[in-house]
């Protein structure tokens, strides 16, 4: 049994502030007491050491939250991030595809797969919803890195048999492919399986219930695929999909809409759509970098508010141009703020935290630094940049200096924000010392 304690500023939100006055968790002072990488105590410093003498107390700086949980990512598309020049459809063709191709290799896919999830670590990310490519070795690839870095990952291989040359599978390799990896992978430490059509376009209707079917056999898993993002899609998911009534309904005739879905964007939805993801408990990862980048446009926090939709907060990568989900949180406000909606910079931690922890059915085990969760948890540094610093420097001890130093943090923070990033209570990235430790502790 290995008992640690570390003592700092804590903060969490476990629930949607919009709708529970006491969602906000703050420890000016706190202490947090982790047993074999599970929080078995949170509370003030001053109450809560003197039951824990004998345990060794590690004092951080920062402000510390929990490991930020990505709802929405794709891992392929890593070295094809800030690509010039396309919107949503024709930025697939151009740089996406002949991309993901190269996944067939293995080993490429080790490499990406090892970049990428260190990109995750030093951006305080420790728990993500992940796209990989059609081909089920990228998907070996992303679990095997995973397993080794103790992160708690949710994947699944993608299928789209309508997809181009090199990026297709069929009905049948997609049914075969998806029940073998489910076998390998689903529940294996801390990962879980997500069936994972790409979207409407790319897989006829025979795969698409080939998809239905998987979930229906399979009701611990995820549902993970995209919605709504772009003008052009929709148009052409209406086309494709005369009978249907909506974006959503195209996928609702084939079982694919519960509340174990999750739907990148959903930025053009019609109130009916709205309707029925709350009525199905089905949820939105929303992406704001990767909408503004591909000028996809803003997602309506109101009308999702209005209706109950539950929502996370996608990165989106290699559409999205950051893996911070700190700096999303920034840009998570000014999407809103496009469309007349002021998002509190609690709200937009919680997206980042609890809610999309939540989103991926795994809010009782991350998200909110509460005791019985894993110790996933993020130490941040609001003196990271000259100019964080300056902005924040007056701040200490004002009456509302949470809240403009939590906003501030999201609107000019990034990785450089992220002084250390903890795996079950270990540090898995130390942003001085420029260390990974992925098997989860320095030494």
């Amino acid at each position: 049994m290995t008992v640690k304690a570390f003592r700092g500023e804590l903060l969490s939100v476990a629930h949607d502030p919009a709708s529970h006055s006491e969602a906000v968790s703050h420890q000016p002072d706190g202490l947090l007491v982790i047993e074999d990488g599970i929080i078995v105590a949170r509370g003030p410093y001053a109450e809560l050491a003197p039951r824990v003498p004998a345990v060794a107390v590690e004092r951080l700086a920062g402000l510390i939250v929990p490991g930020f949980v990505d709802a929405h990512v794709h891992y392929p598309q890593t070295d094809r991030i800030a690509s010039h020049g396309e919107q949503l459809l024709d930025w697939l063709e151009r740089h996406i595809f002949p991309a993901e191709q190269a996944f067939a290799d293995r080993a490429h896919a080790d490499e990406v797969a090892a970049v990428f999830l260190n990109e995750l670590l030093r951006n305080g990310t420790t728990s993500a919803l992940v796209f990989p490519t059609v081909h089920p070795q990228s998907v070996d690839a992303l679990f095997s890195a995973a397993l080794e870095r103790n992160l708690r990952i949710v994947s699944g291989k993608v299928l789209m048999d309508l997809g181009p040359e090199g990026l297709r599978d069929t009905p049948q390799s997609a049914r075969a492919d998806s029940e073998a990896l489910i076998r390998a992978w689903h529940g294996r430490g801390r990962l879980g399986y997500a069936v994972t059509p790409r979207f409407a376009l790319t897989s006829s209707d025979a795969q698409l219930q080939v998809a239905g079917d998987l979930l229906a056999a399979h009701p611990e898993v995820l549902m993970h695929t995209h919605l709504a993002e772009n003008t052009r899609e929709v148009a052409e998911v209406a086309a494709r999909f005369p009978a249907a009534a909506d974006y959503l309904d195209a996928y609702d005739r084939f079982g694919l809409v519960s509340a174990r879905s999750v739907f990148a964007h959903g930025i053009h939805l019609p109130d009916r759509s709205c309707r029925r993801l709350r009525g199905s408990g089905a949820g939105i990862a929303v992406c704001p970098s990767s909408n503004f980048f591909l000028g996809s446009g803003c997602f309506d926090f109101t009308q999702a508010e209005a209706h109950g939709v539950r929502i996370g907060l996608g990165s989106d990568i290699g559409a999205g141009t950051t893996f911070s989900l700190l700096h999303t949180c920034g840009l998570a406000y000014q999407a809103g703020l496009a469309k007349g909606y002021r998002l509190d910079p609690f709200r937009a931690l919680w997206l980042a935290t609890a809610g999309s922890a939540a989103l991926l059915h795994i809010a009782d085990r991350v998200g909110a630094l509460a005791v019985g969760q894993e110790a996933d948890f993020v130490e941040l540094d609001q003196h990271a940049t000259p100019l964080l610093a300056r902005r924040t420097a007056h701040l200490e001890g004002a009456a509302n200096d949470l809240a403009e130093r939590l906003f501030a943090l999201q609107v000019l923070g990034d990785d450089r924000a992220i002084a250390r990033t903890y795996v079950m209570g270990h540090c898995a990235w130390d942003r001085d010392s420029n260390r990974f430790s992925p098997a989860g502790s320095l030494t």
